[in-house]
């Protein structure tokens, strides 16, 4: 399944998923509490509120906002390492992640890229600041299962 982690349409998305696991329009309405044309208007929405998305998020069994975490894993600018250098460091009160989430389909967008000549892996690595052992372990470890062959 190719994804456009680039240029997201929230909508669409949902409705593929709604789609897939053929839920009825009517219990979808009770959960929102909202009507067919609605539901219709939200499909075509390239962006939807927080609390929608959350509600679809769990009507659905499927997390929307990792769509947009790994849009920012993959295009979001690198901080600047000099930014604020003179000021010190202030510690946020928000949840700190220790670590990127890749899901398998960035995985796969990665070494497809890399497979079809679009980036090197140097490129992959400098341009989405994936530690270099981390696309190599991926390229190894998912070598079989994509027939992705690389010279080494």
């Amino acid at each position: 399944m190719d994804r456009d982690f680039k240029n997201i349409h929230i909508g669409s998305l949902v409705k593929q998923r709604v789609v897939e696991l053929e839920i009825e329009t009517e219990r979808i309405c009770n959960f929102l509490k909202c009507n067919n044309e609605e539901i219709r208007q939200m499909f075509l929405q390239e962006q939807l509120p927080t609390d929608i998305l959350l509600k679809w998020s769990k009507l659905l069994e499927y997390d929307f906002f990792r769509v947009y975490s790994q849009h920012l894993i993959l295009y979001a600018p690198p901080g600047s390492m000099n930014y604020n250098s003179s000021s010190k460091e202030k510690e946020s009160m928000l949840p700190q992640f220790r670590k990127n989430i890749y899901t398998k389909e960035v995985i796969d967008f990665i070494l497809e890229s890399i497979k079809s000549g679009e980036k090197t892996k140097q490129q992959v690595i400098d341009e989405y600041k994936i530690p270099k052992t981390t696309l190599y372990n991926w390229i190894k470890k998912y070598a079989l299962r994509n027939k992705f062959y690389v010279n080494r």
